[in-house]
């Protein structure tokens, strides 16, 4: 039965590009939503800039233009990431628009009739120095729930507890770095902790929607149960400031001048906004399509960062104006490098626009991506050398590996032709088996294994294709009997109706290559849809590379730390050491280097390295590091042995040509290297003991 969903992913906020993460979730609804479309249901796909806030307000003044000129200029940059990693949205919007403007009133005004809006005087946090009243995520300080240090004012990333700003401990501004002192504000104020809507999110959280599946994931749920209980009696759910002082860059509350709503609210209402300004362009009825009673299934990719907006005041919201609720919310983890979290200063950050500027392979992401992707809410890593491996692999060694062998025997001998001897029937009926098997997977989000199916499936086709030794029949075909010549192409041709099948199977991951696959190889017409994968083809075009291997260069380039841009200096300036003092950095930047005291318990000289020295260290940890230093010129091995130094403890670890890397010893040098050649390596002095931290 054909089916019409209203899917959506996370707001990017508008006041900076896209990073990985973002990429990550957009390719997994991306997967979703072409997996459901191949299955005939109809599915309109939208998103939006999330574009107001005081971040918005502020990095346009720092930057001397207008928030509308920032985030045009964002929104401006947006088609090259989706585009580039083959992302298709229906329709692209932002909060700043009309659309959002209305909605969010009238939204509004409907919470307001229903009694669930109220007004009061609360203190508030004030910048002195600024002059203005502090946004949330302009305070920071210590979580008053797990006790995190520096957590923002309004949610704690580690332990997801979302408060008020006046709760933290020991709070500051992070404009200034100024303590801030309490004013007192007229707020306005969504009545979360109603028993209506108690009652309401206690019911659809643990609820099924139409597909008789849970609106939330397990893990979710639990989640939810921290700040629901489960029972009125239980709830912990507090009311919702949801109103900001002027000034501030946002949409107006009605009838209440120099207030606006804070962002949270007004940017999920985005999601109504950008399917309604949709909506207007294709001629679709939006008022029908969420009516409550509508049969629209609505689902919302999330990071698990934004689990409380999302499963509490949202749906809340919906419900008490009249609207569709949602269907489901799928929501992901975090994505890691190396098994660290993401930061550009230690190489272990990917930036998506240096990994297309490169000229990589946006289906190698998206596919290794689909190979770690499931329903749960997992964090997931990006390994370089796993990344090599897999694609390579999977992609080359298995699935393409059986079209750029059997395709060239067909071609040659038999023009094109594939015929099939035996059991048509079966073979048909076993691709029928499998795709029902991989709709099931993609549909309810375990990528991984619907990737492991079709990669097992590549195996047996290409053991197949080994056993028969087509190459071995094809030496003698000119002189080979009918039946002889009928056995090569019905071997070929199978391991041919093998590659279509894994062609569609794959087409929601890789669908530029499938689309190649469908219209260049096979001659349709049309992009593969599920039906595709039974039918078995009865030609195929010459063969032509469809892909190339990645190369262990690709990922150096992209995993290398960009060094960071130093000020111009005067030609007048004082430059010690023979450069200008770098751009002034605050205490919590000098603190995310972990410098430690290591002690050398061993050195010795790089066989086929002029610079290097092999250091072997002890920072205290139980265990050695080794860590290669450009040092050579300047000391014998035994020189170093049993000395103290200090080492970046923290920095990602280096693949290098003699080893692997696991840190940085410091060392001083003059800029100018003719001046004076050497590099110092740092001695701290005596009663220093390995692991002991530079403060």
């Amino acid at each position: 039965m054909s089916r019409t969903l209203f899917v959506t992913t996370a707001l990017p906020y508008a006041n900076g590009s896209f990073h990985i993460g973002h990429i990550m979730e957009y390719i997994q609804a991306d997967i979703w939503v072409r997996a459901l479309r191949m299955s005939g249901h109809t599915v309109h796909f939208v998103c939006a800039d999330d574009a107001h806030g005081a971040p918005i307000m502020l990095k346009a003044e720092s930057e001397g233009i207008s928030p509308e000129e920032l985030i045009s200029r964002i929104a401006a940059e947006r088609p090259k990431y989706l585009d580039g990693f083959h992302i298709k949205f229906d329709h692209w919007h932002n909060t700043h628009s009309p659309e959002n403007t209305e909605l969010s009133q009238t939204i509004y005004k409907e919470l307001k009739q229903a009694g669930l809006i109220s007004q009061r005087s609360i203190e508030q946090f004030y910048d002195p120095v600024k002059g203005m009243f502090l946004p949330d995520r302009y305070i920071k300080g210590e979580c008053p729930s797990c006790h995190a240090k520096d957590q923002y004012g309004d949610a704690c990333e580690h332990c997801s507890t979302a408060y008020s700003p006046t709760e933290l401990i020991n709070p500051y501004s992070t404009l200034t770095g100024t303590t801030p002192v309490l004013k007192s504000s007229e707020h306005f104020f969504f009545n979360l902790s109603d028993p209506r809507c108690v009652e309401f999110l206690l019911q659809w959280t643990q609820s099924n929607n139409a597909q008789g599946k849970p609106r939330l994931q397990s893990e979710v749920l639990a989640k939810t149960r921290e700040w629901l209980g489960t029972s009125l009696e239980e709830s912990k759910l507090d009311d919702w400031d949801i109103s900001r002082d002027a000034p501030y860059f946002g949409i107006e509350i009605p009838d209440a001048p120099g207030k606006y709503f804070y962002v949270w609210l007004d940017a999920p209402v985005g999601y109504l906004a950008a399917f309604k300004a949709y909506c207007d362009k294709v001629g679709l009825d939006f008022d029908a399509l969420q009516a409550p009673d509508s049969d629209t299934e609505q689902y919302h990719f999330i990071g698990k960062d934004i689990v409380y907006f999302h499963t509490l005041f949202w749906p809340a919201m919906l419900k008490f104006s009249g609207r569709k609720v949602p269907d489901g919310l799928n929501v992901h983890g975090f994505i890691t490098v190396s098994g660290e979290k993401m930061s550009k200063s230690r190489g272990t950050g990917i930036s998506p626009l240096r990994y297309l500027d490169i000229g990589m392979n946006p289906e190698w992401l998206r596919y290794y991506l689909a190979a770690k992707l499931n329903s749960r809410v997992e964090d997931i890593d990006f390994n370089p050398d796993d990344f090599i491996a897999r694609v390579n692999a999977d992609l080359i060694g298995k699935y393409i590996n059986i079209a750029s062998r059997a395709a060239n025997f067909i071609s040659r001998h038999f023009a094109g032709e594939l015929n099939y001897l035996g059991d048509k029937e079966a073979l048909a009926a076993e691709y029928q088996a499998l795709t029902e098997q991989i709709v099931s997977d993609f549909e309810a989000r375990e990528y991984a294994r619907a990737i492991r199916t079709i990669m097992a499936q590549a195996d047996k086709i290409n053991q197949a294709f080994d056993q028969a030794q087509p190459w071995v029949m094809a030496k003698g075909i000119s002189e080979a009997s009918a039946e002889q010549k009928a056995q090569l192409q019905d071997i070929c041709s199978r391991a041919l109706a093998g590659f279509k099948a894994l062609s569609v199977l794959l087409a929601p991951v890789l669908p530029e290559l499938a689309s190649h696959v469908a219209k260049e190889l096979f001659g349709l017409g049309r992009d593969f849809i599920w039906s595709d994968a039974a039918e078995l083809p009865t030609a195929i075009a010459p063969f032509k590379h469809l892909m190339k291997r990645v190369e262990e260069k690709h990922l150096d380039e992209l995993l290398a730390i960009e060094a960071s841009p130093t000020a111009t200096a005067p030609t007048d300036e004082v430059k010690p050491g023979g450069e200008a003092i770098a751009p002034t950095i605050s205490y919590d930047d000098f603190l995310k280097v972990d410098l430690r005291i290591a002690k050398i318990i061993d050195c010795a000289a790089v066989e086929g390295a002029d610079k290097l020295l092999r250091l072997t260290l002890d920072l205290g940890e139980g265990r050695h590091r080794q860590v290669f230093s450009g040092i050579k010129s300047m000391y014998q091995p035994e020189q170093l042995i049993g000395k103290l130094t200090v080492v970046v403890a923290n920095l990602a670890p280096r693949k290098m040509k003699f080893g692997l890397s696991e840190g940085m010893v410091l060392s001083a040098a003059h800029a100018d290297s003719k001046q004076n050649p050497g590099f110092y390596v740092l001695e701290p002095f005596e009663g220093a003991e390995p692991g002991m931290r530079i403060l």
